[in-house]
């Protein structure tokens, strides 16, 4: 693994935030939301992390985390789009729960998997992307992510307003 640089620094502390208050927010709220000081911090920092993310080029080009920031860019502008206006009348709140909580799928990802690559430090846990330890993680973070979203789905169905 190439040396952290200073942007590297910057991105993995933000991230570290992001999913942090991701994490609350979906614990405390049931979702992410603008409506709440931590829902707005997760989405401020998940924009920068993913911004930031498109400027890290050290590992040899346009990658997978790349391709992460950008569909982290677009799930991001629709779930803000559907809190904002609507879009789907009552239907649009599924579809900013599913944008929103996507967003933090694709923190996780390339967050395991450059853990798993550099920790501990000159003999990480995995060597490539297609160790079965990285493999499993990544596929328990899907399936918790469908998980949560059936059940974010199931909270917003019988929520009052």
């Amino acid at each position: 693994m190439p040396e952290m640089t200073l942007l590297g620094w910057f991105h993995t502390i933000l991230g570290i935030g992001a999913v942090l208050s991701g994490f609350y927010a979906i614990l405390r709220y049931k979702i992410i939301s603008l409506e709440n000081k931590v829902g707005r911090a997760y989405i401020i920092l998940t924009l920068i992390v993913a911004g930031s993310a498109l400027a890290i080029y050290n590992q040899g080009g346009f990658g997978v985390a790349h391709v992460l920031a950008v569909l982290t860019l677009v799930a991001l502008s629709g779930a803000i789009i559907m809190e904002k206006f609507q879009l789907f009348g009552s239907f649009s709140k599924y579809f900013q729960a599913l944008g929103y909580t996507s967003t933090f799928l694709f923190h996780m990802i390339p967050a395991i998997t450059d853990f798993l690559r550099r920790i501990p430090v000159g003999d990480p846990f995995v060597d490539s992307f297609e160790a079965p330890l990285l493999i499993n993680f990544q596929l328990s973070f899907l399936l918790i992510y469908f998980v949560g979203i059936i059940m974010q789905m199931f909270w917003l169905k019988n929520r009052r307003y």
